[in-house]
């Protein structure tokens, strides 16, 4: 990977758009990536609509901007695929993954994609059985590995127990559950 790859996250304030691109920006950088994980919002406030993104490459990226051609685009909120232009810029060959219970078939046909690939896991379900509560963003990154390919989910899994560790240390039942919802939704992403 000598060319940047871009990510572009779509996500409601308070769902972990932000908090997903910055943990896995910095396990990609654990492999001995380059990276860049950052939000872009104004002054938005809990549910409201928010993006954020990771660029990340072989050699030092020297790029500074938002992303408006990413690579792969991850939808936290299938709400906001009535709302935003989530496909806006996505490159043609470009992947599309969703938090839905629908089909990637028929995520295809809503967003009327012609080309790429797209994948969809009922992220927020996994959430719900492995957490205890309603957060898309973790079992998202799980999703996200199988559609790319970026990194080996081990290192992932090890990065995040570890950063976990630091903040959940006296709660054991959070870093498990944190840690099954990645590999969870790894196992049932579908692709279509």
């Amino acid at each position: 990977m000598s060319e940047l790859f871009e990510i572009r996250w779509h996500g409601r304030g308070g769902q972990g758009a932000k908090t997903a691109a910055l943990l896995f920006g910095d396990a990609a950088m654990s492999t001995g990536k380059y990276l860049q994980a950052f939000p872009e919002y104004g002054p938005e406030r809990m549910g409201a609509p928010i993006q954020a993104f990771n660029r990340l490459s072989d050699s030092p990226i020297t790029v500074h901007c938002g992303i408006k051609k990413p690579d792969v685009v991850v939808v936290l909120d299938s709400t906001l695929l009535e709302t935003q232009p989530i496909t806006e810029g996505l490159k043609a060959e470009g992947s599309m993954l969703v938090n839905t219970l629908l089909s990637p078939q028929k995520i295809r046909s809503k967003l009327k994609l012609k080309k790429g690939k797209v994948f969809t896991v009922d992220a927020s379900g996994i959430s719900r059985k492995t957490i205890g509560g309603e957060f898309p963003n973790t079992p998202m990154l799980g999703a996200l590995l199988k559609a790319t390919s970026i990194m080996k989910l081990d290192d992932l899994l090890k990065y995040t127990e570890k950063k976990l560790e630091k903040k959940f240390r006296t709660r054991p039942e959070i870093i498990k559950g944190n840690l099954e919802s990645i590999k969870k939704a790894y196992k049932e992403v579908k692709e279509g």
